[in-house]
């Protein structure tokens, strides 16, 4: 099957010999100076990659070139996004689970995990928990089990997250991460409110994806990868993807992955509202020397960097799988959004569980959601518990059309400082909270647009005094 970017057969939009070729070429390509030089100074005007592009700038061994893409990529973030980090939670739910996937402590066969599935009221407690920390956000996470899991256990929980009102605690915009499932599905999800649907790849190299995926639904590769056009299909404008880097080549995966991008561009008008970038980590079941495609520090950087040039519009999602030194770096090479005070435990954020093995994965950054938010502010990034855009429906193409023309800026910038205001009023320590003043004095000044400045100074005296929940 030739390739075709508006095919809806995943092996059509994600043609291998494609890729391949599209490889063999670019290394020819990257030999030539000025030729590169053409591609960065196509991403310098913030209009974006192929994965044409990027199969060269990954062939590049000049470390010159890759300077050049390095200030790039921080350049090109701080155009878009500012200083802006957006902060989230994982909040999982269930890890029962009936794939046999290699890499995941969840494999149906990994005796070693203590299987649970959390009631709602034990949901109403967890929330409880992330509220008291200050997140506004979350990402819902549940092994594939449809027996122990179905979707409607999923919408009940949904429901459950948002009806929590605690304190001045609420979580306002829930992030799904669920197994690939059918366009009725998504309709329920879309109509249950939730904000950007998240799937990741794992891996496109479909030998390498159905030989870590053995058994269990997700060993259907082509229902795996068609899953976005699916939820697209179901009314959900705003998806994240994700390779799991460490299972196959990392440069085949990135060709891939940006395919798949413009794939959902050509097809349905908008690409990708995010992208994760999780790298193979120890988990219970499995030892890390079982895989040899494994990405180093370096390379990973390289990674992220020709993402946030390619994708400029795009969120990059890094998790705590990643040190908080490596997690301070990828900030300056592209990532604009980090989890904070993560437990990748079922049940682990209020302890209603005993402390047995139900983790995911290994967290390697430890630190809490203060800890976190204060690194930031001390290194003058806005920590953003924003999630306007999802409440006044700026997600898919109108979120992708503000966001092209600059508009967006003025609102991201001020809705950032507001909540950032309101996580220093209920959450922060003292000291922490006389450093968040300091920053958004600082930032308010910055905001260009003289009606909002004023408008976003007003609201951050009426939070002092006890109000809450604005937005722009």
């Amino acid at each position: 099957m030739a390739y075709n970017p508006k095919a809806l057969e995943a092996t059509a939009f994600i043609d291998h010999e494609y890729i391949t070729e599209t490889i063999k070429k670019a290394k020819e390509i990257a030999e030539n100076k000025e030729k590169v030089q053409a591609i960065l100074e196509k991403a310098r005007d913030c209009q974006g990659l192929s994965f044409k592009d990027v199969a060269v700038l990954l062939e590049v061994e000049d470390e010159s070139v890759w300077q050049i893409i390095f200030k790039l990529a921080k350049e090109i973030k701080e155009k878009i996004y500012g200083q802006r980090i957006v902060m989230f939670a994982p909040l999982y739910l269930s890890n029962y689970c009936v794939n046999e996937c290699v890499y995941c402590g969840y494999c149906h066969s990994n005796q070693e995990m203590h299987r649970i599935k959390l009631t709602q009221e034990e949901i109403v407690q967890e929330v409880k928990a992330l509220q008291d920390m200050g997140h506004k956000r979350l990402a819902l996470e549940v092994g594939e089990d449809y027996e122990n899991a179905p979707i409607e256990y999923i919408l009940e929980s949904i429901k459950s997250i948002y009806g929590v009102k605690h304190k001045n605690g609420a979580i306002r915009r829930v992030n799904v991460n669920i197994a690939a499932t059918t366009v009725e599905n998504y309709k329920k999800l879309t109509e249950a409110e939730i904000g950007t649907y998240i799937l990741f790849q794992e891996t496109y190299h479909k030998e390498t994806y159905e030989k870590v995926h053995p058994k269990g639904p997700k060993h259907n590769y082509n229902y795996h990868t068609e899953a976005m056009d699916r939820a697209m299909q179901g009314g959900i404008d705003d998806v994240g993807i994700g390779v799991l880097y460490g299972l196959y080549d990392y440069k085949y995966d990135t060709v891939a992955m940006l395919m798949h991008a413009e794939h959902l561009e050509a097809t349905y008008g908008v690409g990708p509202h995010t992208i994760s970038v999780p790298r193979l980590k120890k988990a219970g079941g499995m030892e890390l020397n079982q895989f040899e495609h494994l990405v180093d520090d370096k390379d990973f950087l390289k990674i992220v960097s020709i993402l946030r040039v390619a994708v400029p519009y795009t969120g990059i999602i890094i998790s705590t799988r990643e040190s908080q030194d490596l997690r301070a770096e990828l900030l300056k090479h592209g990532v604009s959004q980090i989890s904070g005070g993560s437990c990748t435990g079922v049940g682990g954020y209020s302890k209603t569980q005993e402390e047995k093995n139900t983790s995911q994965f290994q967290v390697t950054d430890e630190r809490t959601l203060g800890e976190i938010v204060s690194f930031l502010c001390e290194n003058d990034y806005i920590p953003s518990f924003c999630t306007a855009c999802y409440r006044e429906g700026r997600t898919g193409e109108r979120f992708m059309r503000l966001a092209k023309t600059g508009q967006i800026g003025n609102i991201c910038q001020a809705n950032a400082l507001i909540t950032l205001k309101e996580y220093g009023s209920d959450y922060a320590s003292q000291s922490l909270q006389q450093t968040i003043e300091r920053l958004i004095d600082k930032e308010i000044e910055k905001i260009p647009s003289e009606k909002v400045k004023q408008m976003t100074e007003s609201i951050v005296t009426e939070i002092t005094s006890g109000k809450r929940d604005f937005r722009f």
